[in-house]
């Protein structure tokens, strides 16, 4: 018998070294094999096209390990078919670098494929690029609303995302250590948490373990070592578990699937540290898995189970009859052995089993391209708390609360309780839950107007801890004005709160308006300024857009409860005002030096500076610093006071801020052919992400050697946590050639991003 294939040790992590790796056409083939065992079609052009895309895209571009960097994708994809998922997902798994790594564009890869995978791998790409500080709340919370918003337009974003996670982190040994912990931290902060919430135990097991693995590498090698050296100990124990079991169900007429599995690592870990123990002080760290036909085959083994030893009742869990949120059912019973050993043993069905290895991918339905139908993902309607996710974001404003709730509720991660309603439908709620959760679960407004509760015909005080099968009822009265602030220490679940606070916030919000109006006005007067003046529509608009209201009366709101100080509204409105009262010459005087005489001249007048520009004769030309636009660019022209035309990239900061009163001043630009293929240069600027390192500078330095590229300036700055940003300038000939620099810096160790200069 292979221990490891019968699960009773967790494997080693599978990591392949580049010199025995497949080379990519085999891998290619068993990517095909993999798919053929379930998809109902034999088609499989889309899967082939995108992996030759793929491998041209990628073309000679290697890993850090040196293996050829299409290796990456296809392990992604074939990850993606362990889960059985459809052709679309594999074809975005192929080709979920191309879009960062390779020149190709977005609008190459939707002629090419359609909008459905260009999404896909445009979602990917856009997650792969954020940088997940974990020590910056406003980074952090921004970065979790992009991958819920990405996740809500479709679920197989992350799940292309979790593939190309694990893939990294089986051959995270060639990252240097304090990448790898930081790797390890991020994937059980986010990803792991994300896979269990997702059900797919198959991908969360293995990365909770590799994360131990990095973390905590001394942990994991003793753990590893000790479960080994005892192997042969724990396998006749197993053994005779089984053999006895499967007696025992064979007599009772009952057809199962019996084996036998060590907990994977990372559990025993964490039991360890939580109960304060050894390893060799936990004795249930192995467990028992029945898979039978049916439901009825489940509660007929478990009363076999019970009779042949004795149950530890406080540890019995029925998740069939209430599943966790993630969809898994199983039936959990921990028992004594006849030597005194402790061991558990988990009861449940082939479609069970399969949904707790595989998650919500456990549910794909298929439906073949026929009139323009596409993929049916009805279980996608399971998510309820994902979409419950996405309300938050639009009532939570405030990042570190918006965090918490979600880590609550991610933390998926805690234990749930059930209990019923008085009809006896099944509740789901967090564990330390009260009759304030219970009530809030039902509606709001049975939460708003809760008097009492009673559990089991008893009345309860509301901060009584609901327990695995109490039945609760709740007593509402229009005479209750609203919930008491104090619920919000008593409520254990994240749902409540927010519902509890949205409370306070509507009910309180005619009275912060009214507060906030008065702390405005009396700075102001402090001030020497009349509030009318300062609060005139165009004043008060720009305050709204750069705060992120939704009107004026939200800003006073904030400003009545606390969440802005009245200080920094007064000072900005009066900037503002001040401005307006600045006597500049009219644009049409500003223009008029410049145009007045070009009536019936040439639409296009050549320029010395490789642009032409629209209507204007006679002018010179300057290309802004803020941006440094470059051949290729997207351009437009600002006409100054005295200095000429200054050309800027259209998505500059300083264009799209411009007031409304300054856009008149904006002139049509392009370049001139010539520009493309002169040898004039013209300046760049960039920023580039990194983690510090020993060498990064002469890293970078090499390339632009190796391009013949002179730098003109170079400074950086180091944050606390490690992360530096250093600043470029440098001469270039388009952004052609801009564009290959950068994904050639991109493949760099230890860089993260890269940006352009853009205001």
């Amino acid at each position: 018998m292979n221990p490891e294939e019968e699960g009773l040790i967790p494997p080693k992590p599978s990591v392949k070294a580049p010199a025995n790796f497949t080379s990519p056409d085999e891998l290619y083939k068993e990517l095909e094999d993999s798919v053929r065992k379930y998809h109902p079609s034999d088609d499989l052009s889309l899967i082939r096209k995108a992996y030759e895309v793929a491998l041209n895209s990628h073309g000679d571009q290697r890993r850090r390990s040196g293996e050829p960097y299409i290796i990456h994708p296809l392990c992604v994809a074939i990850i993606l078919a362990e889960l059985e998922l459809d052709k679309e997902s594999i074809a975005a798994g192929l080709l979920h670098d191309v879009l960062e790594d390779t020149p190709m564009t977005l609008k190459e890869l939707i002629g090419l494929f359609g909008e459905e995978i260009a999404f896909l791998v445009d979602g990917v790409t856009k997650l792969t690029q954020i940088n997940w500080d974990m020590d910056k709340i406003e980074i952090q919370a921004e970065n979790l609303r992009k991958m819920f918003l990405a996740m809500a337009k479709d679920i197989r974003v992350i799940m292309v995302k979790l593939a190309d996670r694990l893939h990294n982190m089986r051959t995270g040994q060639f990252w240097k250590p304090e990448t790898q912990k930081q790797k390890a931290r991020e994937t059980l902060e986010i990803y792991s948490p994300l896979a269990s919430r997702l059900g797919i135990s198959k991908i969360k097991t293995e990365l909770d373990d590799l994360s131990l693995m990095y973390l905590h590498p001394d942990v994991y090698k003793e753990l590893t070592e000790k479960i080994y050296s005892t192997q042969d100990a724990r396998e006749r124990f197993i053994d005779e578990i089984k053999s006895e079991v499967a007696v025992k169900l064979e007599e009772a007429e009952i057809k199962a699937e019996i084996s036998g599995r060590v907990k994977h690592l990372f559990s025993i870990y964490k039991k360890m540290v939580n109960q304060d123990k050894t390893l060799d002080q936990i004795y249930d760290i192995f467990a028992v898995r029945i898979i039978v036909d049916t439901v009825k085959d489940c509660y007929a083994a478990l009363g076999v189970i019970h009779e042949m030893y004795h149950p530890i009742t406080v540890r019995f869990k029925d998740y069939i009859a209430m599943p966790k949120p993630n969809m898994y059912q199983s039936l959990h019973t921990t028992l004594i052995a006849k030597n005194g050993q402790p061991f558990e043993i988990q009861i449940r069905t082939f479609e069970m089993h399969r949904t707790a290895e595989y998650g919500i991918a456990a549910h794909w339905k298929y439906k073949e391209r026929g009139s323009g139908d596409t993929t049916v993902r009805d279980e996608e309607a399971k998510l309820s708390w994902l979409r419950q996710i996405l309300e938050w974001q639009k009532d939570v404003s405030d990042n570190k609360e918006f965090i918490s709730m979600v880590k609550n509720d991610l933390d998926l991660f805690s234990d749930n309780v059930y209990c019923f309603t008085p009809q006896g439908d099944v509740k789901n709620l967090p564990a330390g839950s009260t009759p304030i959760d219970f009530a809030y679960s039902i509606h709001s407004a049975v939460g708003n107007r809760m008097k009492q509760a009673a559990v089991n015909g008893k009345m309860v005080p509301l901060d009584y801890k609901i327990q695995n099968g109490d039945r609760i009822e709740i007593f509402t009265s229009q005479n209750v004005k609203g919930p008491s602030r104090d619920w919000l220490n008593i409520a254990k679940s994240t749902q409540a709160k927010n519902k509890i606070n949205q409370w306070f916030k509507q009910e309180g919000r005619a009275g912060n308006i009214t507060r906030g109006k008065e702390l405005v006005a009396s700075c102001a007067k402090g001030k020497g300024f009349e509030i009318s003046d300062l609060t005139k529509p165009e004043f008060t608009k720009k305050v709204i857009t750069k705060y992120g209201f939704r009107d004026w009366d939200s800003i006073l709101a904030a400003v009545g409860h606390g969440g802005l100080k009245e200080g920094q509204i007064v000072n900005k409105l009066i900037d503002l005002y001040q401005e307006s009262k600045k006597k500049a010459p009219t644009d049409e005087q500003v223009l008029a030096s410049v145009i007045e005489n070009n009536k019936n001249k040439p639409v296009k007048i050549r320029s010395t500076n490789g642009v032409l520009v629209n209507g204007v004769v006679d002018v010179n030309v300057r290309f802004s610093r803020c941006c440094s636009p470059v051949p290729g660019d997207e351009i437009v022209g600002f006409i100054t006071r005295g200095r000429g035309i200054s050309i800027h990239r259209t998505d500059c900061v300083n264009v799209i801020a411009l007031p409304e009163s300054e856009k008149s001043r904006l002139v049509d630009v392009e370049w001139q052919q010539e520009s493309f293929h002169s040898n004039e240069k013209f300046m760049a600027e960039i920023k580039i992400f990194c983690n510090n390192r020993i060498g990064i500078f002469a890293d970078i330095s090499k390339i632009f050697t190796e391009r013949e590229i002179d730098i003109a300036s170079m400074s950086s700055k180091t944050s606390k946590q490690g992360t530096a940003t250093i600043n470029m300038s440098f001469e270039v000939g388009g952004v052609d050639a801009l564009q290959q620099l950068i994904n050639r810096l991109m493949a760099v160790n230890s860089v993260i991003d890269i940006e352009r200069s853009n205001g």
